[in-house]
């Protein structure tokens, strides 16, 4: 039995596979201590294991000069007070899932000299683990190769999976294709925040298909609640009653049921669909760091497991079009699905424990 510090915060693509971990953790006896920003904060309620402790951090996106400096002064007061914080707790090992959230903590972690562990839930090294990588014990890794990893610390990467949240798991149950004339569910999501595009273009591609097909939809759609009643009305105007909602609490269950997923690429994203077997159209956020959902959406892809379609110069009609094909090819569905689930990683939480256990020289209690 030890302690163990969990650097992570900002949004759920960090969050969801630290959650897993603090389970997996609490399960084996150790003390575990969340350190996460403001916004990481709100999700504490997902991490009753744990105590949480608030560190000040921040991003450089989306800034000006000034902006950037006072990110930076924010970044330091957060890996003064994190420095501090490690002090009290006195760690075997601190584990940080990257984003700018868990940059203080990690940096406070480094200049102690304590056993380290990133997790990289992406294709690509983030950023913000790349800087960190030299620093830390061990890097765990979500895919059999990360681009932006400095060859020479290969000899640190261990290949864990990305950790999911019980839910997910206790969903998993063998994919059903559509009947040629029944329902076919479809279920939309942009991550945990929602995709704007989507209350648009998913609609109109719907109404877009053929009218035998529109009539067997059955849609559940994750929308911005500010995007929600547009995305009602344009549903309500070609005649299809969805299930729409700002968050999907039980996103396991939605998934297991569903026949054919659109969705953004996130890491947390493509690893749920894999862990359920689930096919997927996939549509990277074209701003996000690194472009890391596109290489996401490229390891689904070229692994038969989905399909990808970048949002530039995507139609409803070319949307529409994917949507008709795939519902016409129960096949191909399923052959999909059988990849997808071939992909995942269901111990990837024991496995990345083990990981940490082996880090910080603890072992599992009793």
């Amino acid at each position: 039995m030890g302690t163990v510090v969990i650097a992570a915060g900002g949004t759920g693509g960090h969050l969801f596979p630290a959650q897993a971990l603090a389970d997996e953790l609490a399960r084996r006896k150790h003390r575990v201590v969340l350190m996460t920003d403001d916004r990481g904060h709100n999700y504490a309620q997902t991490f009753p294991q744990a105590e949480v402790v608030t560190v000040p951090s921040a991003t450089f996106a989306d800034r000006g000069r000034v902006g950037k400096a006072l990110a930076v002064a924010r970044l330091a007061r957060g890996a003064l007070s994190a420095f501090f914080a490690l002090g009290r707790i006195r760690p075997a090992v601190v584990v940080g899932f990257g984003g700018y959230p868990a940059l203080p903590t990690m940096f406070a972690a480094a200049r102690r000299g304590l056993p380290s562990v990133v997790h990289e839930q992406n294709a690509i090294l983030g950023r913000v683990n790349r800087w960190l990588a030299p620093a830390v014990t061990r890097i765990a890794s979500s895919f059999g190769k990360m681009k932006h990893l400095d060859p020479l610390l290969q000899p640190r990467v261990e290949m864990t999976g990305n950790p999911v949240r019980p839910a997910i798991l206790a969903s998993v149950r063998p994919y059903v294709p559509p009947g040629a004339d029944g329902p076919f569910n479809l279920l939309v999501f942009g991550g945990s925040q929602g995709a704007r595009v989507f209350s648009t273009l998913v609609p109109e591609a719907i109404g877009k298909l053929p009218d035998h097909l529109r009539k067997r939809m059955q849609i559940v759609q994750q929308c911005r609640a500010e995007d929600l009643e547009g995305a009602r009305a344009r549903y309500e105007r070609i005649g299809v009653r969805p299930t729409l909602a700002p968050f999907i609490s039980d996103m396991g269950e939605r998934l297991a049921a569903a026949h054919l997923v659109i969705s953004r690429a996130g890491a947390s994203t493509v690893t749920e669909l894999e862990i359920v077997g689930r096919p997927a159209l996939l549509i990277p956020y074209p701003y996000a760091m690194d472009d890391h959902q596109t290489a996401n959406a490229g390891e689904i892809e070229t692994s038969g497991a989905g399909w990808m379609l970048p949002e530039a110069g995507l139609t409803a009609e070319m949307l529409a079009a994917k949507i008709t094909e795939l519902a016409n090819a129960p096949a191909m569905l399923s052959d999909a699905a059988a990849k997808a689930a071939g992909l995942g990683r269901p111990q990837a939480a024991a496995a990345l424990a083990d990981l940490v256990e082996t880090v910080g020289g603890l072992k599992p209690a009793s």
